[in-house]
């Protein structure tokens, strides 16, 4: 298949989202604004995180936070490591 069919053939193709599983994965918006769900829609600097990422950075604060490629000491290579 050519680039341009397949690229064509993409656009066409229908994508079925799950909106509401899709939400679940955001804890932000869980909340209800006026008894309605929260949307949010931003730039990318304040773009909400999935839960994964929220606790992926919980653990990292709590167990491994250090200066990367700066501390010769074990956290910051265990840090640098990663």
């Amino acid at each position: 298949m050519s680039e341009l069919r397949y690229e064509l053939w993409l656009i066409h193709k229908k994508i079925v989202l799950n909106i509401d599983e899709i939400r679940k994965d955001f804890p932000l918006l869980e909340r209800k604004v006026h008894n309605f769900p929260l949307v949010y829609m931003d730039n990318g600097a304040t773009t909400q995180k999935p839960r994964i990422v929220i606790e992926t950075i919980r653990q990292l604060y709590s167990r491994q936070n250090s200066s990367i490629h700066r501390g010769v000491h074990f956290l910051s290579e265990q840090i640098t490591d990663i």
